[in-house]
């Protein structure tokens, strides 16, 4: 009697669906801290944006829309999006610890520390699974695989 493996992991149970979920707890966090301690509004505004990406992608993993919106290479975008989500939250994350601020703004910044950690971790991740399973979930058929 053989047991059936299921065909794929639902996202929320794979380490991605993990660490995108933490990115975005993380983020929440900084941006949440940045509010209470009032500060200047870029802070604020770029933490929010992300944190609507990311949710953004997180539904969208969910749903497995990436399986049926196929024309666009969903794991290129994601890559694209942890690297310049870690780039602003190291840039903003640096402003906010630089000069002698509140205690609120201090956390805000460790807080966008650990979430540029996270994008970086995230690309890494989803990069790691393109270079070495590129016959995967992700591999591009032409045309003429199909008939």
């Amino acid at each position: 009697m053989s047991t059936l493996k299921p065909k794929h992991r639902p996202f929320c149970f794979s380490v991605k669906g993990h660490v995108k979920m933490l990115r975005m707890a993380l983020n929440v966090t900084s941006m949440t801290f940045f509010i209470i301690a009032q500060a200047p509004e870029p802070y604020i505004a770029i933490a929010g944006f992300e944190v609507t990406i990311i949710f953004f992608f997180i539904i969208l993993y969910i749903l497995r829309l990436d399986r049926l919106i196929d024309f666009l290479f969903w794991p290129l975008l994601d890559i694209i999006n942890s690297m310049v989500a870690a780039i602003f939250m190291i840039i903003i994350s640096v402003l906010a610890l630089l000069p002698e601020t509140t205690t609120f703004i201090v956390l805000g910044g460790v807080f966008g520390l650990l979430t540029a950690v996270c994008c970086i971790a995230d690309g890494v991740l989803i990069y790691r699974k393109l270079l070495f399973n590129p016959s995967g979930p992700y591999q591009k058929r032409t045309i003429h695989d199909k008939i």
